[in-house]
């Protein structure tokens, strides 16, 4: 079974988000960094090349396949923010409600711009996604 192609590196988180092109984008992603850090208590962690990640988890699905993940994170894009772990939870669905302008993928929460959305609901949802205990598959 492949392991996940996005894994935890050693890359410098504020390094990379400081050489973020978009000078509206790079402040977001600092933004970012520093609101999940003070959430989680933890510290952040490059997943890949461009997602910053707080803590881990171990999962396993009913197939077999299994791996680690992060239980919150960001990736700052070209057109949109991409935040992780945010939808995983019932009990997140309120809370998303109440965020202000954003799209749900099959992972991902999008927001365009951080000052567009509510940022106590940010909060509550990092803290709900990050306090979690993950179900495997």
């Amino acid at each position: 079974m492949a392991d996940n192609a996005t894994q935890p590196t050693d890359s410098d988180v504020e390094a990379f988000l400081r050489g973020i092109e978009h000078a509206g984008r790079r402040e977001d992603g600092l933004r970012l960094l520093a609101l999940m850090t003070e959430v989680t208590g933890d510290t952040a962690t490059m997943w890949g090349s461009s997602i910053v990640g707080f803590g881990s988890y171990h999962y396993v699905y009913d197939s077999g396949r299994e791996g680690d993940w992060m239980r919150v994170g960001f990736s700052p894009r070209k057109t949109q923010l991409s935040l992780y772990g945010l939808k995983d939870r019932a009990e997140s669905a309120p809370i998303l409600a109440r965020l202000g302008p954003h799209k749900v993928g099959a992972g991902c929460v999008y927001i365009s711009r951080l000052d567009a959305i509510d940022e106590g609901a940010l909060r509550e949802l990092v803290r709900l996604a990050y306090d979690r205990d993950p179900a495997p598959g």
